[in-house]
């Protein structure tokens, strides 16, 4: 059964939103300066330092992702619900995960099936 989103859990995903994107904005101006300010003598820490950038953008780029789409699935279909198997999801994940579309069961499946295939 379906669960409209309270306006405080609509609330603390957009400022999620908020806050990844203003870290993205960050990020992306730290790799841009990174790469103007080249030093040729520091070739291999400078590289090193914009892996982990990537990395953190690339991260952060997925988690937007995920908002965006709990919000536009609580939207639609209700908040809360399992995706997957159509279950509440556990308010206490919902309260640390606000973002998350799937139960505690569902995302660890999700995650062995993701490990399988790598």
């Amino acid at each position: 059964m379906a669960k409209k989103i309270t306006k405080s859990q609509l609330e603390t995903l957009e400022q999620q939103r908020v806050q990844v994107q203003t870290e993205l904005h960050n990020l992306r101006s730290e790799l841009r300066a990174e790469i103007e300010f080249d030093d040729v003598d520091d070739v291999a820490s400078d590289l090193v330092e914009r892996d982990k950038i990537q990395a953190m953008i690339l991260t952060l780029e997925r988690k937007l992702s995920d908002i965006d789409h709990a919000i536009e699935k609580a939207q639609v279909v209700g908040y809360g619900i399992c995706e997957s198997c159509g279950k509440t999801i556990d308010p206490e994940r919902l309260e640390i995960f606000p973002e998350t579309t799937l139960c505690i069961d569902c995302k660890r499946q999700a995650e062995r099936r993701g490990r399988m295939q790598q």
